[in-house]
């Protein structure tokens, strides 16, 4: 007799074991019987569920320096990357790490980026029609008051561009040869603008920038004078031609600066002095305000005594004016100059101050050199007739100050 069976039936008939699934070490059977009639058997199912499958074994991962390429991508595993190379033998094999060319080739790659030649710039029209920034009325104003050099009288503006000694620029506005703007000016304290004011001097125009400020020591060789007056005469000035080359070099489009001395050495005496183009510089330092002693070496010839040291130091009278050095010492014997020589330090620095003072006191001099002005002493690797530019602090030492 067939048997029939339900969900209703089935569902009564089943036992399942209440064990944990985990717990399971074998297999799990189950059955199931159903009688759908008191005389016919129980129908009996066998029902079983497979075996967990076993999780792999945890592996250690390769070596990354090793040269196996042996690699696993299993979870919980590194994936390298093979390179395939081409070795010694010209086979090609696989390897975990890259090749050795490659990373000198990434070490020593050049990353920077490769841009493009500068072009010149656009002047005038043509930097306005490129767009480039134009500065307010209010901004070029507040320079010109705060950091443009104010106006100058027309006779130092002309010394200062090289024209003439001061002096020889009074001459020349007197004789009506300087214009400004159109105009003949006789007048010398007239105040110029030279980046403003159009001037020219005997038909040329004077350049809009000034040549730089040049400030220079020179050790004097014996036989020049200090001035450019007599041609018959060499010139300390001639000593600063290839100086004056070069530095038109450097600035081109300029005039050459016209340089003068800070005050003077006779023909025979030789040493310090300070050469420039800046006459408020030489004029302050110059002046007696200034308060700067100088520093002379005298070599004498004959024995010299306590008499002439007396003498020395009560001082002679120069051009009607009693003058008394601040010191005279002896100082010692050189090896390789047998006369004695005097350190003598003056302030006043008149002409021929020091010379008058040893002829006052019955002494012949043999030579005469200056070897300091003020704090600023003439270095002694500096050879005659050489010069050396002039720096910040050489220029405090002076006494001045920028």
């Amino acid at each position: 007799m067939a048997a029939t069976l339900s969900w209703s039936s089935l569902s009564k008939s089943f036992h399942f074991p209440r064990h944990h699934p985990r717990s399971l070490s074998l297999s799990p059977r189950i059955t199931c019987s159903s009688s759908p009639s008191p005389s016919s058997p129980p129908l009996q199912f066998d029902i079983s569920f497979a075996p967990p499958k076993p999780k792999p074994k945890q592996t250690p991962g390769p070596d990354p320096d090793s040269r196996d390429c042996s690699f696993i991508s299993g979870a919980g595993q590194q994936l390298f990357i093979p390179w395939i190379v081409r070795g010694e033998d010209g086979q090609l094999k696989l390897q975990s790490h890259p090749p050795a060319r490659l990373i000198h080739a990434l070490a020593h790659a050049d990353t920077k980026e490769k841009r493009a030649p500068k072009k010149d710039k656009p002047k005038g029209a043509a930097a306005a029609a490129a767009g480039e920034p134009k500065y307010s009325k209010a901004a070029r104003r507040f320079y010109n008051e705060n950091f443009r050099d104010p106006p100058q009288r027309l006779s130092k503006v002309l010394a200062a561009a090289g024209v003439a000694s001061r002096r020889g620029s009074e001459e020349l506005i007197f004789e009506g040869k300087v214009t400004v703007n159109g105009s003949v000016c006789n007048t010398p304290q007239t105040r110029v603008d030279p980046m403003k004011d159009v001037i020219y001097v005997n038909g040329n125009r004077l350049p809009k920038k000034l040549p730089p400020k040049v400030y220079l020591a020179l050790n004097k060789p014996k036989g020049y004078i200090c001035s450019a007056g007599e041609k018959e005469s060499k010139s300390v000035l001639e000593l600063f031609d290839d100086y004056l080359k070069i530095l038109g070099k450097r600035n081109p489009g300029l005039s050459k600066p016209r340089l003068f001395t800070v005050g003077r050495l006779d023909v025979a005496t030789s040493g310090l002095i300070i050469v420039t183009n800046d006459g408020d510089f030489a004029q302050k330092i110059s002046h007696p305000s200034a308060n700067l002693s100088k520093e002379y070496i005298a070599a004498v010839d004959g024995e010299v005594h306590k008499r002439h040291f007396m003498a020395i130091s009560q001082g002679t009278v120069v051009d009607g004016i009693h003058c008394i050095p601040d010191s005279v010492e002896l100082l010692p014997r050189q090896p390789d100059n047998s006369r004695p020589r005097l350190r003598i330090v003056v302030h006043e620095g008149r002409n021929h101050e020091v010379r008058e003072l040893i002829k006052n006191a019955g002494l012949e001099i043999y030579s005469l050199k200056r070897v300091r002005i003020g704090g600023f002493r003439l270095p002694t690797d500096l050879g005659i007739g050489k010069h050396v530019e002039l720096k910040p602090v050489d220029l405090q030492a002076l006494g001045w100050k920028s």
